[in-house]
């Protein structure tokens, strides 16, 4: 029997998404100890969670029970957190359930997604497992939104269906403020323009807490066609216990608990989550040290010549390689960087897609370990 056959096709051609790389794995490769390794290609806080997350950890007694299946007491510290009523938010195995579930809740068999390229690829993930069609409207070279694009594809459908025609119907629209693996924003005026169009804009803000932009979380009260994802993997440092949520119109939220996994965030991960909000002096801290750091890191970066960063609002910098390095054999500019970094044990993302073949991200971390990549770009 050919087993894949009977794999759905949608599923079958698919490229999967491709994350960062352990740690452990990568200790492996090079020959080294974990902990001689610099990982910044994940976005991950460097200063881990806040004491009072570990220590809500160390005393929990009930981690042999389910956890609370409504989330109420994992609710109701976010929404102290982020200033809205509880009832507006559910949680998920970090925002990429959240993501899935949105993607689950409103796309059927010819609706679309509307997408910004580049930018995290989920979101043309999603489109790929739900078999739906996907809209690529490519960024600017500055990565601003051409919304007016946005706008002329989503009018032009629905002036498509009044002849009948059989095209593509654009339901969700997703964009990352800031976004990802640039750090730029949305203008205001952009987002509103957005949520004119007849379709469910999703913000995510994975990164916001990095920038000088305010949540648009309270947006949602005002915004029928609003969802707002966030995350406790970036400046709450739960990465690895998997927590995030969306805030979300009342009409949306009571259909997304009938899709939701009932016991998603684990019961280790409510308590950590509580814990670490209920800090919220040391979450503004480590935010302040890790947008200070990428500031001295990009102004650093200035003594090199070679790599050029773009501005960013998030905690961490992508950068432009302008130079042609004479050993480099035909590779792509990023990843003469990436390889020659990681023989350094210092971990960094590089891309190798238009537009961002010559680029690579590098997370933001402690002053030392920036000194230390610094140091080791220095060699190149």
């Amino acid at each position: 029997m050919n087993i894949e056959n009977l794999i759905a096709p949608n599923i079958r051609e698919m490229h999967p998404y491709v994350p960062g790389t352990s740690v452990v794995e990568m200790a492996q490769k090079l020959g080294c100890a974990p902990s001689d390794l610099l990982k910044l290609d994940a976005n991950e806080n460097p200063y881990g969670p806040p004491p009072a997350a570990l220590q809500a950890l160390a005393a929990e007694k009930a981690l042999n029970y389910y956890p609370d299946p409504d989330q109420t007491a994992l609710r109701q510290a976010i929404g102290k957190h982020i200033g809205m009523p509880a009832e507006h938010i559910v949680c998920g195995a970090g925002g990429d359930e959240v993501l899935d579930l949105i993607a689950r809740l409103f796309l059927c068999p010819g609706d679309a997604i509307v997408d910004f390229p580049p930018t995290f690829g989920m979101y043309a993930n999603a489109a790929q497992v739900e078999n739906v069609n996907y809209i690529s409207i490519p960024r600017r070279a500055d990565f601003s939104l051409d919304v007016a694009a946005a706008e002329r594809i989503i009018t032009n459908y629905k002036s498509q269906i009044t002849h009948g025609d059989i095209v593509p119907n654009p339901k969700l629209l997703f964009v990352a403020n800031p976004n990802n693996p640039d750090g730029s924003l949305i203008s205001e005026a952009d987002l509103l323009r957005l949520l004119a169009l007849p379709v469910m804009v999703v913000l995510d803000e994975a990164y916001i807490q990095f920038s000088t932009q305010p949540s648009r979380a309270d947006w949602v009260l005002k915004h029928n066609n609003l969802i707002v994802v966030h995350t406790l993997s970036k400046l709450v440092g739960l990465a690895g216990m998997r927590v995030g949520y969306g805030v979300f119109p009342l009409d949306v939220a009571k259909h997304l608990w009938k899709l939701k996994q009932v016991f998603t965030p684990n019961s280790a991960a409510h308590v950590m989550a509580i814990g670490a909000l209920s800090d919220p002096d040391t979450l503004a801290e480590m935010g302040r040290k890790i947008v200070a750091e990428r500031n001295r890191f990009c102004e650093s970066l200035s003594e090199l010549g070679w790599l050029e960063p773009y501005h960013s609002e998030a905690s961490f910098v992508l950068c432009k390689v302008t130079k042609d390095f004479a050993a480099a054999n035909g590779r792509p500019r990023g990843l003469v960087v990436q390889q020659a970094l990681e023989a350094q044990g210092i971990l960094i993302r590089f891309f190798n897609r238009d537009p961002l073949r010559d680029c690579v991200r590098i997370s933001i971390g402690t002053p030392a370990h920036m000194d230390r990549v610094l140091a080791a770009l220095k060699t190149l």
